[in-house]
């Protein structure tokens, strides 16, 4: 894959090698983070952050490799406050940050608008969520969680639990998890179910895949819970009758596999009790972390820096 000047917009336009290849990289990455917090490999770059939702851990962490590869970032952490609000097109938003910045990071609620930018401007383009559509970069930090973890992907069991439905985090990872040798167990209201088109590509390409909603997670090694997503809702009502379908709290340990471990691409609400915070199992804030190594990476990636 020439990596200069790509876009990233889905995990589906990813093949095994290159997912591989970016875990490599930003395994790399990271132990140029262990030698110095910062770096001069961007010094001169600009990165426009154009953020039309709502986020914490992507924006932040975007922001701060960035930072911490010695390069800048302008754009907004809401659209209140600009020319959005003057009716301005996400278009034209996006083509003046292309003459500001060398590189744009674009999250939209509406789903296939930063392919739509991506199509019309000549700097690169990283998705950084649209709508209950993909998540890319999401799902290159969960898999080298993973990785790191466990040595590896293949032979996994992973259970994704939740809103499968409207999780973005969860069809770029369900996506992603079709290159590998993997089991999949998904958890979820009867109403919130991963969309069909996504299990019958899994199944069609020999994934194992278990569909239920009964909360058993006795044979998991990685569990993958999501929020209930309420903006996604169309209908309030619906939410509140799904809004506490599975809570992990200690009562759900002792079914648990000695080496298990639970993640989240945060935020969460209640789905995870604070009290499993301090146990063996949790890795969702470690996980929220190496966001930093591997968002690194795809910066010097796309940007033709070369740090191996």
């Amino acid at each position: 894959m020439k990596w200069e000047k790509k876009d990233i917009i889905s995990i589906k336009e990813f093949s095994r090698s290159e997912i591989e290849f970016v875990l490599q990289k930003s395994a790399i990455m990271e132990k140029i983070m262990h030698k110095s917090a910062t770096s001069s490999l961007l010094s001169g770059r600009i990165m426009a952050s154009l953020f039309f939702e709502p986020s914490t851990r992507t924006r932040l962490s975007f922001n701060s490799a960035m930072y911490r590869l010695g390069g800048n970032v302008i754009g907004f952490a809401q659209s209140t406050g600009t020319s959005v609000e003057k009716g301005e097109t996400i278009l034209d938003t996006a083509k003046m940050a292309e003459g500001y910045s060398d590189l744009i990071v674009i999250r939209n609620p509406l789903e296939g608008s930063v392919r739509f930018v991506s199509e019309h401007v000549k700097v690169p383009v990283i998705n950084a969520g649209d709508g209950a559509n993909q998540h890319p970069t999401q799902t290159l930090l969960d898999l080298y969680t993973m990785q790191k973890e466990f040595g590896g992907i293949d032979g996994l069991r992973i259970c994704l639990l939740g809103d499968l439905k409207y999780g973005r985090a969860i069809h770029s990872l369900a996506e992603a998890l079709k290159q590998f040798n993997v089991e999949l167990k998904l958890i979820s209201p009867p109403e919130l179910r991963m969309p069909s088109r996504i299990t019958q590509d899994l199944v069609e390409l020999g994934v194992d895949v278990n569909e239920t909603s009964k909360l058993d997670l006795s044979d998991c090694d990685v569990i993958y819970a999501t929020r209930i997503q309420k903006e996604r809702f169309p209908d309030p009502q619906e939410y509140e009758s799904v809004k506490d379908a599975f809570i992990l709290n200690k009562e759900i340990l002792p079914q648990l596999k000695e080496n298990a471990i639970i993640l989240h691409p945060l935020p969460r609400i209640n789905e995870i009790q604070p009290e499993i915070d301090e146990t063996k199992y949790a890795r969702y804030f470690e996980q929220a972390r190496n966001g930093i190594p591997v968002r690194m990476a795809l910066l010097c990636l796309l940007l033709n820096k070369k740090f191996w």
